[in-house]
């Protein structure tokens, strides 16, 4: 079960790629499992693929928004839980 809370939760210094990696932290690093995740979250988000590099504090409400969906799903759960998605 994985929640994303109102008001996103991420964080804002670390960049999107590091932001997602914190998502799949249950696989112990970059391995294929996490690069097929990845590959998968950057098809659903392909905002974020462009941002990747980029600080997730700075980017719009709504990407920001991507991000916390996106680092959710990085954690492939099986519920997942969105609390006010539209928000941003």
């Amino acid at each position: 079960v994985v929640l994303v809370p109102e008001g996103r939760g991420i964080f804002g210094p670390m960049s999107v790629a590091e932001n997602l990696e914190l998502g799949a932290y249950l696989l112990g690093g970059r391995t294929a499992a996490y690069q097929e995740r990845l590959e998968r979250v950057l098809g659903m988000f392909p905002r974020l693929k462009e941002r990747l590099a980029q600080t997730a504090g700075s980017l719009s409400g709504g990407e920001q928004q991507m991000l916390a969906i996106g680092r959710a799903l990085m954690a492939n759960p099986s519920v997942l839980l969105l609390d006010e998605p539209s928000l941003g």
